[in-house]
């Protein structure tokens, strides 16, 4: 390796250094606003279904603190998004072509839009249906319910984040087909073992009985259908402009 070459090296890593360094105190930071506002947020949670109709109970003296830790790294993980993948993008962008780091930065807004779309699906749709038919199952079974706080924001965490993820799927599939590196015939072709996935998905997401988890494999499929739908979009489009560069 020649010693151009390994000052390049360096030169990458002292940069990776200095991204990972300002990434972690971009979360530190919003992690101190977490602790501030996670009161508010819980007190939120508590008073909107399927929480409103329940008694929070403790079941370790830990159950508290940890309650809190994991509110405020949830609100830092959601508020730090946007600034994290500009940081990305301001440390990849150099290997990037023109027109791949123009859609980059432009796909981070939607991206956050969204996650939030997905967050707020999870929350307000899902998690109430899947709730309600465990709560079914307890009623049907005679049992007590007693419901932890820890245990509670678990399933919640387990519910909602995996629909939030999922609805990043066409974002991420614009911007490959973008670059070059997805095509819309690529995704029919493959359609049949991405359907399998999603089914996989859903299931394991979902409580265990068929219902809750064909109401969660419903949007999972739209999304995918959607992506299909924007790449075919987006790959006309970047075979005009390639079609029109090379004119």
């Amino acid at each position: 390796m020649s010693q151009r070459n390994i000052m390049s090296l360096l030169e990458h890593i002292v940069e990776l250094r200095r991204l990972l360094i300002w990434i972690m105190a971009v979360f530190a930071a919003f992690t101190a606003v977490g602790l501030a506002v996670s009161p508010i947020i819980l007190d939120y949670i508590k008073s909107t279904p399927p929480a409103s109709a329940l008694e929070w109970n403790v079941f370790s003296p830990f159950d508290g603190i940890q309650m809190y830790m994991s509110i405020a790294l949830a609100f830092a993980i959601t508020v730090s998004l946007p600034i994290t993948l500009y940081l990305i993008w301001g440390f990849v962008k150099k290997g990037l072509h023109p027109h791949e780091r123009s859609a980059a930065l432009r796909y981070i807004p939607y991206s956050v839009i969204c996650l939030l779309l997905g967050l707020s699906f999870g929350y307000y749709v899902v998690l109430p249906m899947s709730f309600s038919f465990i709560t079914d199952i307890s009623e049907k079974l005679n049992l007590v319910e007693t419901y932890g706080v820890t245990q509670y924001f678990s399933f919640m965490i387990n519910i909602v984040l995996p629909i939030a993820v999922a609805f990043e799927l066409p974002i991420i599939v614009m911007f490959l087909t973008k670059i070059g590196l997805l095509t819309p015939d690529r995704l029919k072709k493959s359609r049949r073992y991405a359907y399998l996935v999603l089914v996989i998905v859903a299931n394991v997401i979902s409580p265990p009985d068929f219902v809750s988890a064909f109401i969660i494999l419903i949007p999972l499929v739209a999304l995918y259908e959607i992506s299909v739908f924007l790449s075919r979009s987006v790959h006309r489009k970047r075979l005009e402009l390639i079609a029109g560069t090379t004119a």
